[in-house]
């Protein structure tokens, strides 16, 4: 099996036990994180495949994590998906705008979150 790894950042301990547990069994290596800086961080020292990224967040929000990735040449290449509970057009129009290469809104099927871990892994 694969041995990606997956960046997920959500400082909600239920949303990130659902997320964790959608991606068990996919052979990925899961590393999380429960804030914007320790986001950046953790992208910074693991360069993971992939990073899933909540947007309320303490600290810096899911946006600003994520315009600050793109902005880095050492994680520019990492595709970001926003798995956020911010369901307007707005913010999904905003979360693109950062680079996100997907938006996913709260509550998702778990089918959903693995066909877009798949479109970008």
């Amino acid at each position: 099996m694969s041995q990606e790894t997956i960046l997920i950042v959500e400082d909600s301990a239920t949303d990130m036990r659902m997320v964790t547990a959608a991606l068990q069994g996919t052979g990925h290596n899961i590393i999380t994180a429960v804030d914007g800086e320790e986001a950046i961080a953790k992208a910074r020292k693991e360069h993971p495949n992939l990073v899933l990224l909540d947007v309320i967040l303490p600290g810096k929000n899911g946006f600003q994590v994520c315009r600050d990735l793109k902005t880095s040449p050492e994680t520019k290449d990492i595709p970001v998906i926003i798995i956020s509970s911010k369901n307007q057009e707005s913010d999904r129009f905003w979360g693109m705008k950062q680079g996100a290469v997907e938006y996913l809104t709260k509550p998702f099927g778990e089918a959903e979150l693995l066909a877009a871990v798949a479109r970008h892994i």
